[in-house]
């Protein structure tokens, strides 16, 4: 029953990012986002009363900048003329703010909490992932069912899921588009929630933000030999600010 909690505060978060992402521009996005260094951290003094010192906390902010630098060097929307009038169009980005902002209130509050109960019981990462994962399943097939309501109720469960996926999935397969390179993918992202469950539990939510924050940044890098990303003036700024955080919450 107490992991019911994050598991719809995260299946939440999921739908506010996606709200987010419809009504703002992509740096804006990825600058409000790194609001969720700073909710972990004032979740775990909170929740946790940990104690963080002046220089933590300034570490904690240059992070969030270096991170917000960073992720926003490459991006940049193309904005195209429509018919949107000004205020319509003022009225989707308040919303989109007001997603991204409750969307990193729920992060931070979600991380910690998870960190209470695995650092509270002597359940196995195993089985706490597992009481996890199975709310947010039933979380998010209520999500669609609500969201097609219409079609369920007029034409049943049966009817929806045919007409929606029936024709492929029975001409190719359950398995259509899993090809070795997204099972990778699927591993890869298994793997590494168990790793973060395994930092929540034996380390805390906050240095898991920085190994997060720093993976941001090492990924980029890898692009640079892998995607052609050429990283300029801003991002190298971003990436200073975060190695010099690290460096700094660490002492």
């Amino acid at each position: 029953v107490k992991l019911f909690v994050p598991s719809l505060l995260y299946t939440i978060q999921n739908n506010l990012l996606y709200l987010a992402l419809t009504n703002l521009d992509a740096a804006t996005y990825q600058v409000c986002y790194q609001m969720k260094i700073l909710t972990t951290a004032i979740f775990s003094a909170i929740m946790l009363d940990r104690k963080f010192s002046a220089k933590k906390w300034f570490a904690l902010v240059l992070l969030t900048m270096g991170v917000a630098l960073a992720q926003s060097s490459g991006s940049g929307d193309t904005h195209t003329a429509n018919h949107t009038s000004d205020e319509e169009a003022q009225q989707n980005r308040f919303v989109g703010l007001v997603a991204v902002l409750c969307a990193a209130c729920t992060s931070g509050f979600s991380g910690v909490y998870f960190e209470r109960i695995l650092k509270g019981a002597q359940t196995t990462l195993w089985v706490r992932n597992i009481q996890m994962g199975l709310p947010s399943v039933l979380i998010a097939f209520t999500g669609v069912y609500m969201k097609d309501g219409a079609v369920v109720a007029s034409k049943g469960r049966v009817y929806w899921g045919i007409m929606k996926d029936g024709a492929v999935v029975a001409s190719k397969g359950m398995l259509v588009g899993f090809t070795p390179m997204v099972w990778l993918v699927v591993f890869v992202q298994a793997a590494g929630g168990l790793i973060v469950a395994v930092v929540v539990k034996y380390a805390d939510s906050v240095l898991k933000v920085f190994a997060a924050s720093f993976s941001i940044v090492a990924s980029c890098i890898v692009s640079v030999f892998l995607f052609d990303f050429r990283p300029n003036l801003q991002f190298c700024f971003g990436t200073v600010f975060v190695c010099a955080s690290i460096v700094m919450y660490s002492r």
